[in-house]
C-alpha cells in the first residue's frame, strides 16, 4: 500500500472548498486509491474543526454529518500506538521539535511507518523536515 500520513489540515481543506487547492485534491486521490494513516487524535480533531465552523455558520449540522460520512468511507487508518499510556518518545518529539503533543503524534506516526505526511502547517512541515520525514508532494 503507498501510503502517507494524514494531517486534520489536509482533510479539513475536502470540506471546504475555499481550502482546497491542487495539494489537497492530489491527498484525497491518494488517500481513495492507496489509503492514509492518522493519529488516534485525528477523528477529534476533525469533529472539533466541524463543531466550531457550525458555530461560525460555516457548515450547517447536516454537512457537517455528511463530511464525516464521506471520511468514513475512505480507507483512513486509526493508528492507536498512543491510546494506552502516553508516550516518552512523543514528549521527546514534541519537546526538540517545540511542537504540541497533538502535532508531535503526526511526526511520530510518520517516523514509525516510514511514510510522507501531508499537512499544509507550515510548522508542522518545518518539523518534519528537521526530522527528516518526506512530505507528501
Amino acid at each position: 500500500m503507498s501510503s502517507f500520513v494524514l494531517d486534520c489540515s489536509v482533510a479539513m481543506a475536502w470540506c471546504f472548498n475555499d481550502e482546497s487547492n491542487a495539494y489537497t485534491d492530489a491527498a484525497l486521490e491518494k488517500t481513495g486509491a492507496g489509503g492514509a494513516f492518522v493519529p488516534s487524535i485525528w477523528p477529534l480533531e476533525i469533529q472539533n474543526v466541524l463543531l466550531v465552523a457550525e458555530r461560525r455558520g460555516r457548515l450547517e449540522q447536516a454537512q457537517s454529518a455528511r463530511f464525516l460520512e464521506v471520511l468514513a468511507a475512505l480507507p483512513i487508518h486509526i493508528d492507536q500506538g498512543h491510546t494506552e499510556w502516553p508516550s516518552g518518545e512523543l514528549m521527546a518529539i514534541a519537546r526538540e521539535l517545540k511542537l504540541s503533543a497533538y502535532d508531535a503524534a503526526y511526526i511520530e506516526l510518520a517516523m514509525r511507518q516510514g511514510a510522507p505526511l501531508a499537512t499544509l502547517d507550515k510548522r508542522l512541515q518545518k518539523a518534519a523536515r528537521k526530522v527528516g520525514v518526506p512530505l507528501l508532494t
